[in-house]
């Protein structure tokens, strides 16, 4: 069976009890998005998905993960949104949450690493608790600026386990000069659209077109450590501690201006070419920065190293 049709068949699962369509008409919807306007199929399945939602006046954590069953994950397997999953591990931390829609946000963990975990209010599952090992069941996985996640939804299954598990470490720490700060950092708007983040392009996004979008900021960022570069990336909260510009702040600065890059271009005078090291989770190339700390300037010989790799 073809990934097109594997995939259709799975769509066709989740909304065969509320809509008349076949498994050929879901493939034929993927077939457009992805070989005609060259969509990458997770993208493709999410669009199609979404379109079924609405048809059918549902609310995404009403579907289940289809009837071929999920697979069976650990927390680094987890590399996709859109991915309907088994996984079973620690809860690390519990911290509160910002929106009365979410009943629990914390960290959930196995040898692997850690991974966010969101558990709705609307879903009525029972309470987890920090230091128990859970089986969960049925969750969805989520991505946010290159972040991984799981969510519980009213479908989800918890089971608490009578074991231990020796959760994994799955930070790493990089220092070096910041040497560039790249297009797409400082004051950006994202899709305000429910499960998309897309950084809009001209107030448009990809997938849903022209939206009135949400401010946010971020860094994308590369430090040099004299032998080898490593992309960064500072979602909001990293990046105002670093810069000390709020996200209000930096909204004021922009409609001062009339212009959004003021921001961007501020952070670049402040920060380029001083010396940081960076801890965090990585995702494809960039490490995604939780901690970061300002360090002394390097040796004369470190310096040559990298100004020489920065001209």
């Amino acid at each position: 069976m073809t990934d097109l049709r594997t995939q259709a068949t799975e769509i066709h699962e989740q909304f065969e009890d509320q809509l008349e369509i076949s498994v050929d008409d879901v493939e034929e919807r993927l077939d457009t998005l992805v070989n005609e306007y060259k969509v990458p199929l997770s993208e493709a399945r999410r669009s199609v998905t979404n379109t079924y939602l609405d048809e059918a006046g549902m609310e995404r954590d009403e579907l289940g993960g289809g009837g071929s069953g999920n697979d069976r994950v650990q927390v680094a397997d987890v590399d996709a949104p859109e991915e309907w999953v088994d996984i079973k591990g620690e809860v690390t931390e519990l911290w509160e949450a910002n929106s009365d829609a979410v009943a629990q946000v914390g960290l959930f963990g196995d040898e692997t690493g850690t991974i966010k975990f969101t558990k709705w209010s609307k879903s009525d599952l029972p309470e987890l608790e920090e230091g128990a090992v859970y089986d969960l069941r049925n969750v969805v996985t989520d991505e946010y600026e290159g972040r991984f996640s799981v969510k519980l939804n009213r479908t989800t299954v918890i089971e608490e386990l009578d074991e231990e598990i020796e959760v994994g470490d799955d930070d790493v720490s990089v220092e070096g000069a910041l040497v560039d700060i790249q297009s797409g950092s400082g004051l950006i708007k994202r899709c305000p659209e429910e499960d998309c983040t897309r950084v809009l392009q001209n107030g448009r996004c990809n997938e849903h077109g022209e939206v009135e979008g949400e401010f946010d900021l971020r860094i994308k960022g590369v430090l040099d450590d004299g032998e080898e570069v490593h992309e960064i990336l500072f979602n909001q909260e990293a990046t105002e501690n670093l810069t000390d510009i709020t996200l209000e702040e930096a909204q004021e600065m922009a409609m001062d201006a009339l212009d959004t890059s003021v921001v961007a271009d501020e952070m670049r005078a402040d920060l380029l070419g001083k010396y940081y090291r960076v801890t965090g989770p990585t995702f494809r190339r960039y490490v995604l920065v939780d901690e970061v700390e300002r360090l002394s300037e390097p040796t004369d010989a470190e310096a040559v190293l990298i100004k020489a790799r920065s001209i």
